[in-house]
């Protein structure tokens, strides 16, 4: 009796009960576990101690990291026990926590898929060397040198990326703790040519028409003001500039709004290409760009030129 009221004030913590519940569909590190669960690694540790020492979960080493499964004790001993949680999960399921912690357990898979320092191994298939990161290198060698503009940084991905055929980038972004992590990265990197600033997306510190690139990569949604952002981004490039965005295709997922600090819930095609429109650029195109089969985000590529402006126009401008 003392061991099954152990286990019950166990499980009567929700934290535990959501550990198990994701440890169900796949087996994650506690940094994965982490993002999911939106815990501090302590807290997602110690619970995973406790869950250990009940048998039902166990460790498993694996290409470095260590990986957190069920136990088959859940099967054994257990097994009753876990049956009547796993019917629990399923009623869960519908749930806004459920959906928004698989959701969230999507994208880590995502992620871990396309982390660009391990090879791939789809379907059992290992090609040595094979990188996506390689292939955007190998591209950038088809592009003149260009300036451009990384409107939203972040921690600077793809700032670097775009350092390696660019002539010079600007980084933006709002966050003075994010830039000086992007910075600290670039600098692991050896990344060169890159001007990092601090300032809003609908207020870009830089001057008309000084960039032949302005990116904006996951960023629209943060804008408190998409169409100011898109303006702004028009307002630095150069005539015949091009505009490039990748964003989210509307979602029901509104825990990122918290967790993540979105303003909004993706962009339809309609609606991004109408604010294209608006801001002034022309030869639009958009695209989908990735898709998870059964995952709640999709993402949208999107592009557009600045056009030059006519004679007359500009003469009118300068004599006002």
């Amino acid at each position: 009796m003392n061991e099954a009221a152990a286990l019950y004030r166990l499980l009567g913590e929700e934290v535990r009960l959501r550990l198990l519940r994701v440890l169900a569909r796949e087996r994650l590190n506690v940094t994965e576990l982490t993002a999911v669960l939106g815990l501090a690694q302590s807290g997602v540790s110690r619970h995973l101690g406790l869950l250990k020492e009940a048998g039902l979960v166990a460790e498993e080493p694996a290409g470095g990291f260590t990986y957190y499964r069920l136990d088959a004790a859940t099967h054994g001993r257990l097994a009753s026990l876990w049956t009547h949680l796993q019917a629990q999960f399923d009623q869960a399921g519908p749930s806004a926590a459920a959906r928004a912690d698989d959701a969230r357990l999507q994208e880590v898979l995502r992620r871990r898929r396309e982390n660009f320092e391990t090879h791939g191994t789809e379907a059992g298939q290992l090609v040595p060397g094979r990188s996506w990161a390689a292939w955007a290198r190998a591209l950038g060698h088809l592009l003149p040198e260009l300036d451009v503009a990384d409107i939203g940084c972040g921690d600077g991905h793809l700032t670097i990326e775009a350092s390696r055929w660019a002539r010079r980038v600007y980084a933006i972004d709002r966050s003075a703790a994010v830039l000086q992590r992007a910075r600290a990265l670039a600098r692991k990197h050896g990344a060169a040519g890159i001007v990092w600033k601090r300032g809003e997306i609908e207020r870009i510190p830089l001057p008309d028409a000084s960039v032949d690139v302005a990116l904006l990569s996951q960023a629209l949604h943060h804008a408190a003001s998409p169409a100011a952002a898109l303006a702004e981004a028009v307002r630095i490039l150069r005539p015949g500039g091009r505009a490039l965005l990748l964003d989210l295709r509307p979602h029901d997922q509104a825990w990122v709004k918290d967790r993540l600090g979105d303003h909004w819930l993706g962009f339809s095609d309609e609606a991004l290409e109408s604010m294209m429109r608006r801001a002034g650029l022309r030869d639009i195109r958009l695209q989908l760009g990735a898709r998870k089969a059964g995952g709640p985000f999709a993402v949208t590529i999107a592009s557009g030129r600045k056009g030059r402006a006519r004679k007359g126009a500009a003469a009118r401008r300068r004599a006002e």
